[in-house]
């Protein structure tokens, strides 16, 4: 019968196609949905998870939230139930539509592998039915490597930046034999460092004769493989003084004096590696704020805050304090120090406060010697800060000490007391778990014109280089775990 309506080509192949396309439609009906033994049809396909932002990744302290998208809405309490990470990191959660944040509490510990997976849950089906479970996830990332650097002291290293790798124990020196570091700096997330340096041979001299180089952080037991720095800035005509980078890595301010008119000297900016050019802007200690586009500078009875140009108009003024340490990560707070100086009762003692952009100035610590530094640890509410107290006696003696503060609380924990004060650093990690400091060691025998030398001009004959766990609660009555490094060195440094 068919074969009489259907006896021209083009009706045979119609049909044909209509058979094609039923049997298609039926395979997809089939993939798609899977009717149970109760009669109830649900998709066949599983939900899945469609990307994951930390997928393979390799993170830093800056890394403070991870984002999952589902291919469909996902029932949101049996993912948050079911989603676990290993080892642990304690977060917060919301959602928006099918995507999932995820917001540390702390920044990621360094140095560690983590897995991430989630099973056991369903989509979010409306009605009466249960959702389609969701093809099993697992992934993994992991954070930086635990890393530093400093100014070796002893042999082949003295005066030279190495840096180590504290979760590989592997050692590379940066830095050629012929020239002997002063000061450096990470910049542009631990990638490359910024540096002062000046010819070996000119010993003492070299403080005045200092330029400015960058070299990448490059990890090779080859020394033939690692990459030669690069001048940044000569000190043909001016003398370069302090310096600091931006974290973004594109502004660099140096504190310098020309060399024929010592009563000229100013803040001069490289801005994205192009000339120098005259902030004109006089000062003692500065930095550059957090924001990459601020300077904080000490002038006179106070801190001047200002846009990072020439010939700014400050920003702000902070009159009673005379040195800043240290901006918190965000730059919404920063350490302070008062001398006290209209204060007849205080006239001998230094007080750290605590200041932020809401107004607070809280006064944290009193002493009668220095506030030598500070650095705020996780989430910014916790200050570890090296201090001096004077000892009793005639002679002026400086006993140093770390401490940890509670921003909030006000309580101060002692962490550890030094024996001896001079020119200790401290740095503290990026994921605030641990303290680096240095304890020189002076020769007085060694003449003040040797390759390495304190701020003072004092002859450094060596350098122990020390690490420091502080508790995690220290009001529960946690101590302090000291460690002893078996590297040579000082200034060091953690890689961001």
């Amino acid at each position: 019968m068919l074969a009489k309506y259907f006896s021209e080509p083009i009706d045979r192949a119609a049909l044909s196609l209509i058979g094609v396309l039923s049997a298609a439609i039926a395979v997809v009906g089939v993939g798609h949905y899977t009717c149970q033994d109760n009669n109830q049809c649900i998709f066949a396909n599983r939900p899945r998870v469609q990307d994951f932002s930390w997928d393979g990744a390799h993170l830093g302290a800056k890394d403070r939230a991870f984002i999952i998208t589902f291919d469909r809405p996902m029932d949101q309490r049996e993912v948050e139930k079911n989603l676990v990470i290993t080892p642990a990191l304690p977060g917060k959660i919301s959602w928006a539509g099918r995507r999932m944040a995820y917001t540390l509490e702390n920044p990621i510990p360094y140095g560690t592998d983590y897995d991430l997976q989630i099973t056991d849950v369903r989509e979010q089906y409306a009605g009466e039915h249960h959702g389609q479970m969701m093809a099993p996830f697992t992934s993994s990332f992991r954070s930086r490597d635990r890393a530093f650097a400093y100014i070796g002291t002893q042999g082949i290293e003295q005066g030279r930046i190495i840096f180590y790798n504290l979760t590989k124990q592997r050692k590379t020196i940066l830095t050629p034999p012929g020239l002997t570091v002063v000061d450096f700096k990470f910049y542009e997330g631990g990638k490359a460092i910024l540096f002062a340096a000046a010819e070996s041979q000119l010993g003492f001299e070299g403080l005045r004769q200092l330029q400015l180089y960058q070299v990448p952080v490059v990890e090779s037991d080859n020394p033939q493989e690692l990459p030669k720095p690069t001048l940044v800035l000569d000190n043909q005509e001016f003398q370069n003084n302090q310096f600091d980078v931006s974290e973004d890595g594109k502004s660099i301010v140096v504190q310098r004096v020309n060399r024929q008119n010592p009563a000229d000297f100013d803040l001069w900016m490289l801005k994205n590696q192009q000339k120098p050019e005259r902030l004109k802007v006089q000062g003692g200690d500065f930095q550059i704020a957090p924001d990459n586009q601020s300077l904080a500078v000490a002038r006179g009875e106070g801190i001047g805050i200002l846009p990072l140009q020439p010939e700014a108009k400050p920003l702000d003024f902070l009159p009673k304090f005379g040195q800043l340490l240290t901006f918190s990560s965000d730059g919404s707070a920063a350490a302070l120090v008062n001398f006290n100086t209209e204060d007849a009762q205080k006239r001998f003692q230094r007080t750290l406060f605590f200041v932020n952009t809401l107004g607070v100035q809280k006064e944290l610590v009193d002493t009668d010697g220095s506030i030598v530094s500070c650095e705020f640890g996780r989430n910014n509410q916790t200050l570890y800060c090296l201090l001096t107290k004077l000892l009793p006696g005639d002679e002026y003696i400086e006993q140093p000490y770390f401490v940890q503060i509670n921003v909030n609380s006000g309580e101060v924990f002692p962490l550890l007391k030094l024996q001896d004060y001079r020119d200790t650093q401290m740095s503290l990690s990026p994921d605030g778990l641990a303290l680096l400091f240095d304890q020189v060691i002076i020769d007085p025998e060694t003449p003040a014109n040797s390759r390495l030398n304190t701020d003072t001009g004092e002859a450094i004959a060596d350098s122990q280089l020390w690490l420091l766990i502080p508790p995690l609660r220290p009001e529960l009555g946690q101590q302090a775990e000291l460690k002893a490094l078996s590297l040579m060195g000082f200034r060091p440094l953690w890689a961001p």
